[in-house]
């Protein structure tokens, strides 16, 4: 964990020295303004999704709103895309992304990294009646992952996690077909129809499956076989590298007083805030 921090903040210093003339641009403007927006997403629960009042609420919209108020600022939230969020180029429509985002090294190249504020185990999901007991069983079955996002990625064992130090990925899944899914529980809808009817098993984050069977659905996790454990963080557009230090800089005052602790504990029922 120190070595992943270090290296973030390096790339940050180093960032800063190469594009100097745009330091403080995104700092002074939320600071002037008072105001903060945060690019997220709606319908991930229990991350950030919009509750029976239409308020969003979630792990992703407490963290939000703790780094808003350790700035001193109002949030608001913005829901763009999935690829408009991770892609960059925001042009100052968003300030700040907090929406679970794995640090690839593809998605480096277009956005800064802030910090990492928890980690995620991803989980093969299977209907309850579903005879799958091993990874193996899943050869040649139906997967489904929401597209573009790590779970496709790794299905299609393309995914590259830009963080030293985790162990390097296994890929032991052999599918027969894989679908893709524009939203996190859609697959969940698909499977919940029955073992085999139009999705064998989902891969997704163990977080999102365990809401989905919390709220009914008939679900169950594959025992003891991880796809994959991934670093989660808070993502800002590549122009203005003082405002991703400030970022990262609360992030780990947040992870040393114990309140990413606690918040992860809220919404997972784990402590998710470390490696």
């Amino acid at each position: 964990m120190k070595r992943l921090m270090t290296s973030l903040a390096v790339g940050v210093a180093a960032l800063t020295i190469a594009t100097g003339v745009h330091a403080g641009a995104t700092l002074d403007r939320v600071m002037e303004k008072k105001a903060m927006v945060v690019a997220t997403n709606s319908g991930w629960p229990p991350q950030s999704y919009l509750d029976d009042s239409n308020e969003m609420v979630g792990f992703d919209i407490d963290v939000s709103k703790e780094i808003a108020k350790r700035l001193g600022v109002e949030v608001s939230f913005e829901t763009p895309e999935w690829a408009t969020l991770t892609g960059g180029r925001w042009q100052g429509r968003y300030d700040v992304g907090v929406g679970s985002v794995t640090p690839t090294k593809a998605r480096s190249q277009v956005i800064d990294f802030a910090g990492i504020y928890y980690y995620s185990p991803y989980v093969y999901v299977l209907h309850k009646d579903s005879t799958a007991k091993s990874v193996e069983d899943l050869k040649g079955k139906v997967i489904g992952v929401e597209t573009a996002t790590t779970s496709e990625d790794f299905v299609n064992r393309k995914l590259e996690i830009d963080a030293p130090g985790l162990p390097p990925i296994e890929y032991k899944l052999e599918p027969g077909e894989v679908r893709t899914f524009a939203d996190s529980m859609l697959p969940f809808d698909d499977l919940r129809l029955g073992a085999g009817v139009r999705l064998d098993a989902v891969i997704a984050p163990e977080q999102t499956a365990l809401n989905a069977i919390k709220n009914g659905y008939p679900l169950r996790i594959l025992e003891g076989e991880y796809a994959f454990r991934e670093p989660l963080v808070v993502i800002a557009e590549k122009v203005d590298p003082e405002w991703t230090a400030k970022i990262g800089g609360i992030l780990e005052e947040m992870k040393k007083d114990g309140t990413l602790g606690a918040l992860t504990t809220k919404w997972y029922g784990k402590d998710y805030s470390t490696d």
